[in-house]
């Protein structure tokens, strides 16, 4: 008599997903249990377990992530909402994301993807070579991964940026800079060439709000990504109550000049209130208050962001105070900043990534 089929295994239909693939970096470790080394969590991953942001799942003493080419959002957008202001200006770059976040942070303000989980039946699965053919049909100049944290979609991102790079595109991360330097390292030999970190705030905030993390991981990324040649901007969300002290904001200023130099954009972006947090938004005194703290410290280029309109939102020279980037909406609506990238005034250098394009983008960012 024949027997009857064996049922599947949890394992076996996971496997039949196309967006289950094996991860790139964690350790066999014994009992069958798994350590991730993707970010510093570096999460201790019992068999059938998931680590803290529930994209990575150990079977049978192998890790698996679940959101490979998982796409939860994906459009052309312009590089400077992100923000850089010093990186290929005026263009859009195809900005994609998947689920979930290795940070908790209560002010979260893309939490209905940051708290969303991977679903494998309902996952919408884009290969590495449709992402990059998307980006070449949208017109955009480079890839861009953002919205929740980009480092759950390290071995997407890694497949990604190889194909877009030999395309001629550009390829970047919108981070809390969390990751591993293993992880990094490999983004970087895949194709990567910039990377925004957005900073929480000081040791204090990183503890008490964002799960007992440690805030020297961050600046020791930002510093490891200079010296690897990596295109950096640091992004301050200044959150009323939390990380708006002189104090704390001095200690950012004093940090982002130690260990990212005064040439590195330091942005300080009014906040809004979100998710589980009901503060009132960022007073534009305090952001401007910052602006003045890190000028008088030797930052070269501040810049204040969420506040449309705002004179710090522009790039001037460092040397003789011209305006050379006026910024509206997200839009470049003045650029004097010559071929060779030099103030048109006083020919002083302005450390701009890549060349400017002045196509509108305005279409392309809704």
């Amino acid at each position: 008599m024949r027997k009857p089929p064996r049922p599947s295994s949890l394992e076996d239909e996971i496997l039949q997903y196309p967006t289950v693939h094996e991860a790139r970096l964690y350790e066999k470790l014994s009992a069958q249990k798994v350590r991730c080394h993707l970010c510093e969590r570096r999460c201790l991953i019992a068999p059938r377990g998931k680590g803290f942001c529930k994209t990575r799942m150990n079977l049978d003493g192998t890790l698996y992530t679940l959101v490979y080419g998982d796409i939860s959002g994906a459009e052309s957008r312009p590089i400077e909402i992100k923000p850089f202001f010093h990186y290929w200006p005026g263009s859009t770059a195809f900005t994609f994301s998947t689920w979930s976040c290795n940070f908790r942070c209560p002010w979260c303000q893309n939490f209905s993807l940051s708290r969303g989980k991977p679903q494998l039946a309902s996952a919408r699965y884009i290969s590495p070579e449709t992402m990059v053919e998307m980006a070449l049909n949208q017109g955009d100049k480079g890839i861009c991964v953002s919205f929740n944290e980009p480092t759950l979609l390290f071995e997407y991102s890694c497949d990604v940026f190889k194909i877009s790079r030999e395309m001629g595109l550009y390829n970047c991360y919108v981070s809390n800079g969390y990751l591993s330097l293993e992880a990094m390292h490999m983004l970087f030999e895949s194709g990567m060439d910039a990377i925004k970190i957005d900073l929480k705030g000081d040791a204090r905030v990183y503890r008490e709000y964002c799960g007992n993390l440690d805030v020297e991981i961050v600046w020791r990324n930002a510093k490891e990504a200079k010296k690897m040649g990596l295109h950096v901007e640091v992004v301050n969300l200044v959150i009323t109550g939390v990380n708006d002290s002189q104090e704390c904001l001095r200690w950012v200023i004093e940090r982002h000049l130690r260990e990212v130099g005064r040439e590195t954009p330091l942005h300080f972006t009014r906040y809004y209130p979100a998710y589980k947090f009901d503060n009132p938004p960022t007073s534009v005194k305090t952001l401007e208050a910052a602006y003045q703290m890190a000028v008088r410290a030797g930052v070269l280029f501040p810049y204040l962001g969420n506040v449309a309109g705002h004179k710090h939102e522009d790039t001037y020279c460092p040397s003789c105070g011209k305006l050379l980037i006026r910024r509206l909406a997200y839009t470049i609506v003045e650029y004097k900043i010559t071929a060779d990238k030099k103030c048109s005034n006083c020919g002083w250098h302005i450390p701009i990534v890549g060349e400017y394009t002045s196509e509108s983008m305005i279409s392309k960012s809704t």
